[in-house]
């Protein structure tokens, strides 16, 4: 396996396309596996997203294996090696390819909800798949961005097999796959969790995405800590009560749509917040960085103490919100010597990491937990028995570790805004 789900491989490709960000580049999807590992890709690259919809065409008696693929603007693509060996009559292939026509203009309609294309002429477009196997349907989905006036078309996945390159011939102009191995069966065995991506997901990464583009977004900051560059967003609403600094867990950033929802709250309710990412794109595929909670706490403290020096945010009380692994980091930091750490809260956190520190912290801490994250919610507990600050414990009734339940998030939110409130208070300087 080498990655748990679409969303950690696109954040995992994302950092292999850093080098495309300032190109102006347009993210396409092929939906309806590949548009979660696009999301977090075009976060990334700050970049607009947008779908080519493609349908396999399988076999008859056989429809996993592909003998082509079709796609909007009338694009088509048969392997004839696969039609041959497979004996597949034309009258076959014809009626496959009704059926698969049919079904994509359902679709395209349906993830589009009224939304033009995003125009391609003369941009890079960057397309994007859960992986490649045959190939037919990442050809096809190219030679239609090319066919819509892409100058440069790129091709990312996570994983393919290793003569992926001979497959797709002169139709792209660039190849990036993190994963190449020798033996390759299909993409999902290289998945621990590979399950059907809904209707429901493509439609609400794609909204998101198109709102993400008509709100102007606060500039980027960077930020030299532990000898490396960090890039931040800084929200500060007028006359900030406060300063929220985000610790992101196992590998999400400042780009994290969970994250970023509840910094908005948070600004809503008149708070200062910083997204930034802890690790650079380079280390974030390093599996023992992403889980080094001393190494991210010792970052945590030293952008404090940056950020805090800013004309900006001088005085301001200082919280940390810390999510997964990051919540170890942020307690980490509220335990070290430096700016005083008013306040805590930890989302689905693992407060148990920070055990050797916990004694040491003074700020009050809230620990917000799933209901339904049982493990989580028992460390939690007796992480709460450790610290050496008033700790209160939230739990939100029915929800999983990404508090992905309607309302759960939310609920989160809620709650952080409630604890910043009450604990930020002005620092005397």
């Amino acid at each position: 396996m080498y990655y748990p789900d679409r969303e950690e491989a696109g954040r995992r490709l994302a950092a292999e396309l850093q080098r495309w960000r300032g190109a102006d580049p347009v993210v396409v999807a092929l939906p309806r596996g590949g548009v979660p590992v696009a999301a977090p890709v075009a976060r990334a690259l700050r970049a607009p997203l947008d779908i080519c919809v493609i349908r396999k065409l399988g076999v008859p008696f056989q429809p996993e294996l592909g003998m082509g693929a079709i796609g909007e603007d009338g694009a088509r693509v048969v392997n004839d090696a696969v039609v041959r060996g497979a004996r597949v009559s034309p009258e076959q292939l014809a009626e496959v390819e009704r059926e698969e026509r049919a079904e994509l203009e359902r679709r395209a309609e349906r993830y589009r909800r009224g939304r033009s294309p995003v125009p391609l002429a003369g941009r890079t477009v960057i397309v994007v798949d859960d992986g490649v196997a045959t190939g037919s349907t990442a050809l096809a989905a190219c030679r239609i961005v090319r066919a819509r006036g892409a100058a440069r078309v790129v091709l990312a996945v996570p994983v393919a097999p290793q003569d992926w390159a001979a497959r797709l011939g002169g139709d792209v102009d660039d190849l990036v796959c993190p994963h190449t191995p020798a033996r390759f069966w299909a993409i999902g065995e290289f998945y621990t969790d590979f399950s059907q991506t809904s209707d429901a997901e493509v439609i609400a990464l794609l909204d998101e995405a198109a709102a993400r583009q008509q709100q102007p977004e606060d500039p980027e900051i960077t930020l030299e800590a532990g000898g490396v560059e960090l890039l931040g967003v800084l929200t500060r609403p007028q006359d900030a009560l406060g300063l929220v600094l985000f610790a992101h867990g196992s590998g999400s950033g400042r780009l994290s749509p969970r994250n970023r929802y509840v910094a908005g709250e948070l600004n809503r309710a008149g708070l200062a917040t910083l997204l930034f990412d802890l690790l650079t794109p380079a280390e974030e595929i390093d599996r023992e960085k992403v889980f080094d909670t001393e190494l991210l706490g010792r970052r945590l403290a030293e952008v404090t103490r940056l950020v805090t020096a800013r004309p900006d945010c001088a005085g301001l009380p200082v919280g940390y919100f810390g999510a997964s692994t990051g919540a170890a980091a942020a307690l980490r930091a509220a335990a070290e010597p430096g700016p005083r750490v008013a306040a805590v809260v930890s989302r689905g956190g693992r407060p148990d990491l920070a055990g050797p520190v916990l004694g040491g912290v003074s700020a009050p801490v809230l620990l917000i937990v799933g209901g339904a994250d049982r493990t989580v919610l028992e460390l939690n507990r007796r992480a709460q028995a450790q610290l050496g600050a008033p700790a209160s414990l939230a739990v939100v009734p029915d929800a999983g570790h990404l508090f992905e339940e309607p309302g759960a998030l939310e609920a989160v939110a809620a709650l952080a805004a409630d604890w910043f409130a009450q604990h930020l208070s002005p620092v005397d300087r």
